[in-house]
């Protein structure tokens, strides 16, 4: 029974004392000094530690972690202003104040027929649709990011020294430094542009996916309870809310149910939900427990309200308006990207620094006319420009928004780009068993009594031939039970199908009740009958729902209690039992015992739920405690919890939950990726062995329990106790001795791991109270696990003891009691139709309910690392050790500079890019579901053998073949010997080698252009090569086939149409200094093309045929 306040006094509770006021300290207008935000504490920290060393302060201002933390705290100091500011605004409210019926009446809002459809139009037209309008982003900060920030941080200072080396340092001044400066300035504009284009393309796509879900309630219009889209709510509108909801609008709240807590931490970070009230506990409309805003949850219970405000007017929407918009933090591999692109320019500025101290110290005095001040300056700007491989930022991100769309093909809702990159490193996943790894659709199998059990559906037969007529007073109290103790109904619009074809409202175990209920007999006449005085939901807390209840047809209209939930909660509260013919007995031990063997059967057997159903009716000569306080029901709420005991077991329920057809087989595929699957459930332990030796998630034929855990624990003690005796006596013998014994206990303990991960553990939640951390140490060996009778704090702690030991852990989940564990994984998972609070706390919701879903979205995140990976091995090579060299081999070796700095840019920021965007669209290799997931804090996105790949082999063989091409071309057209270039320093001037200066300048440029096109073809080939890592690329067909990637051809001619632009035009020949490319130079590369290609076949093939061997643990 709901509650209604129809006054605006305090609420008081059962002792009579007035309830306190919650102390909303978010929200409020006074923060006290203790109880002071946490970030008004750091902040007081960072003052007080202004006084330290001037280069301790600017070691942190230099630091990111240090900026990134100074931007949390001015974001946290901004929020608390503008809730102090929306506190200001909203004291004239006086809603919470009001009585319910001066509310209804200042709404304009109608309690039984809701609100007309030509209402809410009209209110619609004047108060907009409830929505809250996205937090201003500020045009000119983004803009000057995509300016000044990214790649073009580095390029700003490279035009300004170019621009300098044409004016006035340029003697004389030189047309190629001007236009380099002008090329650099295009080159900005147009990386400026496309940043631009990529954040308004990423933030479209990731709106189109959040718009995928439309958030619905449950409000009252035209006379009818209907579903509305939040969207179209408006004040006045009358609300029903339930647990997991999340709140639509500012209500205020008309009628709640005993024990409807709000979780209020969505505004004010209060970890604990509050009892939600009718009459006001607080002036303060913000701190006031009879309003529920926008964006906070029902935790628990159920209520109604009538909507005050919405979109804009609503609390959250006030603060959205003061708040600025801000980025979202960071992905690990943002992180990684960003760290190696700070280490290659750190690299760079020691280089090309270097270079220019080189020419000073030794080049200009020894050879003074080699090497002007500007090309000295030239030079070493253009090692920074072309060593840092601009297009790597903007690929990651277009790599995240390539696998979120991916992911929305299938259904799958990613809420922000940071889970795309988590889910790829996942290890454990911990589901839920009803509604993720079951299909929700409970179907009764098994009544049973005190002395009898049957089919339902064979009682069900009897009952409709009336043949058992003693029966039916046994059945008909397990029907009034199931009928009343029940929050389920049927949707009225679908009254006219049959009983299993009827749409059921309410939680699946209510729902299968209901429609056995309906099956007995029907529920309307029983409804009807009696009235409901008082209804406490079940939880997983209690494991009972309770229903006080009085026939209308009795002249006393004596209350009486219906209760049902987990057998093993209320059989210690049972005292008699009901036989099948009616009779009621004493529950004796022989009836105890019976009842759990057949409630262990029933389980273990057939993977049934088992509830048992309970009654307690006072006699007429019997003192009913319910009757004195029927007409209150805080009061008898109170005395019913309190009284709650010499209960008749009416009898007892099986049902069967059927696994999802999907699940054996995702299941399998998560095991052969090195995924553990764990099933967390509050159901009974047999129960949820049986389905999960269903779903796969239990394959061993022996299965442990926590007596097996406490036994490895004791062999691990006294194993430790027995290595510690060992060492103590070795120090007396040589020190091999010493080893040998320690490796030979190692090895006795590697083994008995070995054998504790191979095996299956079974545990309830009673036997995790009081277990160490040793003792999670055995239970996280284990490869398959499943957690039975867990509470949602237990399911909170089996997380985090994992991710204490280093796991990367998803949870899955739809209700409400999930929602803690949920949010403390690394990634929480929600299922479609699960609540709201769910799918709010989750990073990935699978919309089509399909479990298999989720191995399309662990496969996604690792396409995304794996395919980053490929463009960072086909950027590197070029972007460093191919166009560095020729720099280093100019100052170093006196060579002229075999590859200009417009050339290198051009690779870098033109011919380079496609190509790199393109490997973003790869398609995973056929074993990418076949690898352990990889650990994101020792593999990173590189390391030594990766740079192995990168420089030692690919890098090496273009380096060679450009520097082939160079003095070739130089032999070919000018007859110079590459023994006469080496070391020519000053004397590459007029008359060197029977050459006009004009002419040795046009040769260089010639032979500059062939290398230029050598290295272009070499990143066709190794475009090829990076497609794949160990598979065959003739197995990684571009043009048809599943791994298909046609975008690949479009790279090949967009490179060439660049090198004819830049090589053939004669402006770009006289500016830039480039030459026409001999015919030939178009050809010649090829081979070492091809050899590129063969040289990488031959290594994937040994990689191939000896994955242990040292060629395979060196690869990438």
């Amino acid at each position: 029974m709901d509650i209604q306040v129809a006054d605006s006094r305090p609420v008081t509770i059962s002792n009579g004392t007035p309830q306190a006021a919650v102390e909303f300290h978010a929200l409020s207008l006074q923060i006290s000094e203790n109880d002071a935000r946490p970030s008004d504490r750091r902040h007081r920290t960072y003052q007080a530690s202004a006084h330290k060393p001037r280069w301790h302060a600017l070691l942190y201002t230099l630091l990111p972690l240090h900026t990134a933390h100074q931007q949390h705290e001015a974001e946290e100091l901004q929020r608390d202003a503008a809730l102090l500011q929306v506190a200001n605004e909203l004291r004239t409210h006086t809603y919470h104040l009001d009585s319910i019926n001066a509310v209804y009446a200042q709404l304009g809002a109608d309690p039984v027929h809701g609100l007309r459809t030509d209402e809410a139009v009209q209110r619609t037209e004047t108060c907009g649709c409830n929505v809250v309008s996205p937090a201003p982003r500020r045009l000119l900060s983004r803009a000057f990011g995509w300016v000044f920030g990214g790649f073009n941080r580095f390029l700003w200072p490279a035009m300004i020294v170019f621009w300098l080396c044409w004016k006035p340092i340029g003697n004389p001044p030189q047309s190629g430094n001007l236009a380099m400066a002008v090329v650099i300035i295009l080159v900005i504009c147009l990386q400026a542009l496309f940043s631009a284009w990529q954040e308004w393309t990423t933030d479209r796509t990731m709106h189109s996916i959040t718009n995928m879900v439309t958030a619905e309630t449950h409000g009252l219009r035209n006379g009818l309870r209907v579903q509305l889209a939040q969207s179209e709510l408006v004040p006045g509108d009358i609300v029903f809310l339930r647990s997991g909801d999340r709140v639509p609008a500012d209500v205020r709240l008309v009628q709640v149910s005993m024990d409807v807590l709000v979780d209020r931490s969505e505004l004010s970070g209060a970890p604990d939900p509050t009892i939600g009230t009718t009459g006001y506990t607080n002036t303060n409309y913000l701190e006031t427990r009879n309003m529920a805003m926008m964006g906070m949850h029902i935790a628990q219970g159920q209520c109604t309200g009538v909507v005050v405000a919405t979109g804009d007017r609503t609390v959250l929407g006030r603060i959205g308006q003061l708040v600025t918009h801000n980025p979202a933090d960071r992905t690990i591999l943002q992180i990684e990207v960003q760290r190696l692109v700070n280490w290659l320019t750190t690299v760079s500025l020691v280089v090309g620094t270097l270079f220019v101290v080189l020419w000073a110290v030794w080049l200009r005095p020894k050879y003074p006319g080699f090497m002007s001040v500007s090309d000295a300056l030239a030079n070493g700007v253009g090692v920074l420009v072309t060593f840092v491989p601009g297009s790597l930022p903007i690929s990651l991100i277009l790599a995240m928004t390539m696998v979120a769309k991916r992911m929305q093909r299938y259904k799958l809702l990613v809420k922000n780009l940071t889970t795309v990159e988590t889910l790829g490193t996942v290890t454990v996943i911990c589901c839920e068993k009803t509604g993720t790894v079951t299909q929700r659709r409970m179907v009764p199998t098994r009544i049973g009594f005190g002395d009898a059990e049957f089919e339902f559906d064979a009682l069900v037969g009897a009952c409709e031939a009336a043949t058992v007529d003693a029966l039916n007073v046994a059945v008909r109290r397990v029907h009034e039970t199931a009928a009343l103790c029940n929050a389920a109904r049927f949707d009225p619009t679908s009254a006219h199908l049959p009983i299993n074809g009827r749409v059921a409202l309410g939680d699946a175990t209510d729902c299968a009740l209901l429609r056995m209920a309906e099956h007995l007999c029907p529920l309307q006449p029983a409804r009807r009958q009696y009235d409901t005085l008082l209804t406490v939901p079940f939880n997983l807390r209690r494991r009972w729902m309770l229903a006080v209840c009085a026939d209308r047809t009795q002249p006393t209209h004596s209350p009486f209690m219906l209760v049902k939930g987990a057998p093993e909660t209320l059989l210690p509260k049972c005292t008699r039992v009901q036989l099948q013919n009616g009779d009621v007995v004493p529950l004796d031990h022989a009836q105890r015992a019976r009842i759990e063997e057949m409630q262990h059967r029933w389980a273990a057997q057939d993977g049934c739920r088992v509830l048992l159903l309970c009654r307690r009716e006072y006699a007429s000569d019997e003192c009913n405690p319910l009757a004195s306080v029927a007409d209150s029901a805080a009061e008898l709420y109170a005395v019913a919890c309190q009284n709650m005991s010499g209960l008749c077991v009416v009898g007892l329920v099986g049902l069967i939950d059927p696994p999802r057809d999907e699940i054996l087989d995702s299941v399998g595929k998560f095991r052969g990726a090195g995924i553990r699957v764990f099933m967390v459930t509050g159901d009974y332990a047999p129960t949820a062995a049986f389905v999960a030796r269903q779903c796969g998630i239990i394959t061993s034929a022996a299965v442990d329990g926590i007596d097996e855990v406490n036994a490895q624990v004791t062999l691990t003690k006294t194993q430790k106790r027995s290595d510690d005796k060992e060492c103590r006596r070795s120090t007396a013998q040589s020190l091999p001795k010493a080893m040998g014994g320690r490796r030979a206990a190692l090895l006795v303990t590697d083994s008995e791991h070995t054998l504790a991960s191979r095996s299956s553990l079974v545990v309830s939640g009673p036997d995790l109270h009081g277990l160490g951390a040793v003792h999670w140490d055995v239970i996280a060996q284990y490869d398959e696990c499943v957690f039975a009778r867990i509470t949602p704090e237990q399911k909170l702690q089996v997380v985090e003891e994992m991710r204490g030991r280093g796991h990367i852990v998803a949870v899955t989940g739809d209700e409400v009691n999930d929602v803690p564990a949920m949010r403390a994984a690394h990634v929480g998972v929600a299922m479609g139709n699960g609540t709201q609070v769910a799918k709010a706390a989750s990073g990935v919701v699978l919309l089509d309910n399909n479990f298999s879903s989720l191995v399309v979205a662990i496969e996604c995140g690792r396409l995304l690392f794996i395919n980053l990976k490929k463009v960072i091995v086909y950027l590197l090579p070029m972007t460093n050790l191919s166009e560095i060299v020729p720099s280093l081999l100019n100052v170093t070796l006196g060579l002229p500079i075999p590859l200009s700095t417009f050339l290198m840019l051009v690779i870098n920021t033109v011919t380079d890019v496609w190509a790199s965007v393109v490997l973003i669209y790869e398609e995973p290799e056929t074993d990418l579901m076949l690898h352990p997931p990889r650990n994101s804090s020792v593999d990173g996105l590189v390391n030594v053998r990766f740079f192995l790949q990168a420089y030692g082999f690919v890098g090496l063989v273009q380096t060679l073949t450009g520097h082939i091409m160079f003095f070739l071309c130089l032999y070919l057209r000018g007859g110079i010997h590459p023994r006469d270039v080496f070391l020519s320093f000053n004397k590459w001037t007029d008359g060197y080698l029977g050459k006009s200066k004009a002419e040795l300048a046009e040769l260089v440029s010639i032979s500059g252009s062939a290398h230029f096109m050598a290295l272009v073809v070499m990143q066709w080939a190794n475009m090829f090569v990076a497609r794949t890592r160990v598979l065959s690329v003739f197995r990684q067909n571009p043009f048809w086939g599943p791994r298909r990637n046609p975008m690949l051809l479009v790279a090949i001619p967009i490179a060439v149409a660049v090198s004819l632009v830049v090589n053939e035009f004669a402006w770009f020949n006289s500016v830039f200094l480039t030459g026409k490319i001999p015919v030939e130079f178009f050809f010649l590369p090829i081979p070492f093309a091809l050899a590129l290609l063969v040289l990488e076949e031959l290594r994937k093939l040994v990689v191939r045929r000896y994955p242990n061997g040292g060629l395979a643990r060196i690869a990438w």
